[in-house]
This record gives C-alpha cells, structure tokens and sequence, in this order.
C-alpha cells in the first residue's frame, strides 16, 4: 500500500514563549513591532483602557476578531488572576492580623478590583497570543477582494454581434 498523497512537513513554529513575551509588553504577538493596546498618554477611559486597537500594520493581524471575541481571555485568564489575589490577600490579612470584617472587605476587595483592571490588557494580549500561536494567520490571498472596500465590478462585456442571413 503506498501513500501517495502525503502532507508536507510544516515548517518548525516559533515557541509559546515568544508570542507570550510579545503579549506581556503589549505587542503584536506575531510581528512584536505594534502596540495592541493606545499608549497610556492617549487614555481618557476605561473603554480605551479595555479595547484594543483594530490591529496591526505591519503584519495585518486584527486585534478585534469578533463581538465576544476576548470573553474566554477576560474569564479563564483575568478573574482567576483576580480571586487568587483576593483569596490571598483575605488569608493572610486574616491568619496573621485578624482585622474587622470592614478592614477585612477593604483589604481584600482593593487588591482584587485593582488586579482586574491592571491585569485586563495583559490577558487580552496572552489570549491573542495563544489564538496566534495555535491558529497562524494565513496569507492574503491574491484573489480575495481588498477588505477595505467592495469587490471590483467587472469590465462589462460587449454585446454578441448579431448577423442577419439572407432567404
């Protein structure tokens, strides 16, 4: 029995380091040259502090894929960040000071809310970073239409001659 339809290797991919050390500053995952996020001096809201830009322009890989598209980074990743900080911050403020419930709430919730905040952008990044690294982006094919418009029209053909016999 022969295989005559055999894959091609693939080519050897770039380790999940790299892309995660780009996501961790913020950077394309795949290129590392763009910023995923506006810089810090251009943030006037939490909405600018959440979204990421459209994407890339150097290598062209969207930040916003889809509607819904960062709920898994923002559960999986941020709130299990969060309550491990607010779980540890609660244990030991409990074990080795015994403070007040309102003392105990406080010392708990303000490390919790402020990892979440902090921590949003990063795993944003560390998700696109993953989706990279297991789902490389394909090239633009040449004959895809462009994104940014409507598909060319093409050239309008001329109407067949018409000859007339004779009887």
């Amino acid at each position: 029995m022969s295989f005559t339809n055999r894959r091609k290797p693939s080519p050897p991919r770039e380790p999940y380091r790299h892309f995660a050390r780009r996501a961790l500053r913020l950077r394309c995952p795949a290129c590392g040259q763009s910023s995923m996020f506006p810089a810090l001096a251009k943030t006037r809201s939490l909405h600018d502090w959440f979204t990421p830009n459209e994407g890339c322009p150097r290598c062209g890989i969207p930040f916003q894929r889809e509607p819904g598209y960062y709920l898994l980074a923002t559960w999986a990743i941020n709130y299990v960040a969060a309550c491990a900080i607010g779980l540890a911050s609660f244990g030991i403020a409990d074990s080795l000071w015994h403070p007040p419930v309102g003392v105990l709430l406080a010392v708990t919730l303000v490390p919790t809310v402020l990892t979440a905040v902090l921590l949003a952008r990063h795993s944003k990044a560390l998700f696109l970073a993953m989706d990279v690294w297991l789902d490389p982006p394909k090239p633009p094919d040449a004959a895809s239409p462009p994104k940014d418009g409507p598909p060319p029209v093409p050239a309008p053909t001329p109407p067949p001659e018409v000859t007339v016999s004779a009887r």
